[in-house]
């Protein structure tokens, strides 16, 4: 009997040491929530079966040290490289990037109200009507500028450069544009400025830069 209880007793507490350690950290001894963990079907069996495991043989495929880039693994969210070829038209604007390709930099103007923009418009922004393609002038002057330290991947290596926004004699609005040939802080207001053109077209706007016009 004595044997019995003290065997009852020591069951008990085996038992009671076992709820208590499942309730430990939560409030009351509450049961434990639902885990977010994410599970995958068969991967208890896999992990049984040890790292290399084939179950159909020895044959594998060859495998890299290389690793993926995980940042969530419920849902599971990785780092994928991903690239693509597109076919581009610019359509109504393919006479301004020929022009560049020709060493000519072309604007738009509005035949009703004469009004001319820098940067080509098919139609005038202030009465609608369709504009004609107009040769610009080849200097101009600074009307503002800005140092840009950082930029797209593909500027990013030439950084700091100098963008400048170009004012043409009797042209109504501005060219955005780079400026090469001066460090940051030699460029100012009003300096005057000149159209050069890459060799080399890529019929990209990036095509047409200036340089200082003095010397």
């Amino acid at each position: 009997m004595a044997e019995r209880a003290r065997t009852g007793r020591a069951g008990t507490r085996g038992r009671t040491r076992s709820r208590r350690a499942q309730g430990r950290g939560r409030p009351g001894g509450a049961p434990a929530a639902a885990s977010r963990a994410l599970h995958i079907p068969g991967a208890a069996a896999a992990a049984a079966k040890g790292p290399g495991a084939t179950g159909g043989g020895a044959v594998r495929l060859a495998e890299t040290e290389a690793g993926t880039i995980l940042f969530n693994l419920d849902p599971i969210i990785i780092k994928d490289h991903y690239e693509i070829d597109y076919l581009h038209s610019y359509a109504q604007d393919s006479p301004f990037f020929a022009g560049l390709a020709r060493g000519v930099l072309l604007g738009s103007r509005c035949a009703r109200c004469r009004y001319t923009f820098a940067t080509p418009r098919a139609h005038c922004m202030h009465c609608g009507r369709a504009t004609t393609w107009v040769e610009l002038p080849r200097e101009g002057r600074i009307h503002t500028w800005t140092t840009c330290y950082f930029g797209s991947q593909a500027f990013l290596p030439e950084t700091p450069f100098t963008l400048i926004l170009v004012e043409f004699d009797g042209v109504d609005t501005l060219f955005l544009s780079r400026l090469a040939g001066l460090q940051p802080e030699q460029a100012r207001i009003g300096m005057q400025v000149r159209a050069q053109f890459l060799r080399n077209s890529k019929f990209r706007v990036t095509d047409v830069y200036f340089v200082p016009a003095e010397g």
